[in-house]
């Protein structure tokens, strides 16, 4: 028995994959690229490499040693090289990032109409269904859903949250409401009339629940992080994320979210400024950012004001609405290019 184990762990020094091998070092021509740049490859070592056999794959895709990163999202990246040398298996690792190509357009805004917004709510998630705002709200012991005329502030129909529960993003679709719980890794959906929970769901790779929006077809998830999660709108599981980056940097902390004309419209808590992001569904590139500066100090200065978080674009008027965690008004504005 002993002299089986010896041979098992001879076998093993000789042949079994290993990571970081000492011998071995990936050479990668940047740490850093754009989606412009070309990804070249290769290996170098302190033993004799001239019988080695080298297999390189690009996040468990198998490539060539030089690589377009032209089609490539945005975000982090992990090169993979299984090498072959004199018999032996050898496992490297490395990372890469790819930023953005060029830096995002500034916009400001242009506020058209001021209405009431009940300051007690601590907005996570807004979205209108024709001229009707739902809106989801957090804090455990204060959590809900409501339905709400805009113009006055009336709720037209609610459903308050267990205690247990901290209320995050919502989004509408095919005639249902769904709603994200913060930690508690599970979403809740609801009939338009908010009168029950129909079903719920849960959470896979995503580490929380945070903004939700959809294109009619797919949701869109952040969970905190720089990732936005793509989930199929009919099972509700994780088909794809990507990451949000501009061409300096990694943006976390996505928040709530919108979608209008193709792009995913973000509050973030990264930035100490009021700001929403334009991000491209397809790269994670922010295409833009817009200014909100100078809202926050047009509402009701209370002890538990919080920041900007709440953005809601109305098909029927053609303009975007926003508010914060605690705010009593809630802005129309119109969304200009800066100068």
């Amino acid at each position: 028995m002993n002299r089986l184990l010896l041979l098992l762990i001879s076998l093993c020094l000789s042949g079994c994959a290993t990571h970081n091998n000492n011998n071995y070092k990936i050479n990668i021509n940047s740490s850093k690229f754009t989606p412009d740049d070309t990804l070249k490859i290769n290996i170098t070592s302190n033993k004799k490499i001239s019988s080695l056999k080298k297999t390189i794959f690009l996040n468990g895709i198998k490539i060539d040693s030089i690589y377009s990163l032209k089609s490539m999202k945005l975000g982090h990246h992990e090169i993979k090289v299984k090498i072959l040398n004199e018999g032996k298996n050898v496992v490297l690792k490395d990372n890469f990032v790819i930023y953005a190509r060029t830096p995002p357009k500034l916009y400001k805004y242009k506020i058209i109409n001021i209405y009431p917004h009940d300051m007690t709510s601590y907005t996570q998630g807004l979205e209108f269904n024709g001229n009707i705002l739902f809106e989801s709200t957090g804090l455990r012991g204060k959590s809900k859903v409501r339905s709400i005329n805009y113009k006055t502030g009336e709720v037209v129909n609610e459903i308050k949250l267990n205690n247990k529960y901290f209320g995050e993003g919502l989004s509408i679709l095919n005639n249902r409401v769904y709603q994200l719980t913060w930690q508690e890794n599970i979403g809740f959906i609801y009939d338009m009339d908010l009168t029950k929970i129909e079903n719920t769901f849960t959470y896979e790779q995503s580490f929380e629940g945070w903004g939700l929006c959809n294109n009619g077809d797919i949701f869109f998830k952040s969970d905190g992080t720089n990732k936005i999660w793509f989930l199929d709108g009919k099972n509700l599981q994780e088909i794809d994320y990507i990451e949000v980056m501009t061409n300096k940097k990694s943006i976390n902390k996505i928040n709530e979210l919108e979608w209008y004309d193709g792009k995913i419209y973000a509050n973030t808590y990264q930035f100490e400024k009021e700001v929403v992001l334009i991000i491209n569904p397809k790269s994670g590139h922010v295409e833009g950012v817009i200014n909100f500066s100078g809202l926050r100090e047009k509402v009701k200065q209370i002890e538990t004001l919080n920041v900007l978080n709440g953005i809601a674009f109305n098909s029927i008027t053609n303009t975007f609405f926003v508010t914060g965690k605690n705010w009593n008004k809630i802005f129309e504005v119109e969304i200009l290019e800066s100068e």
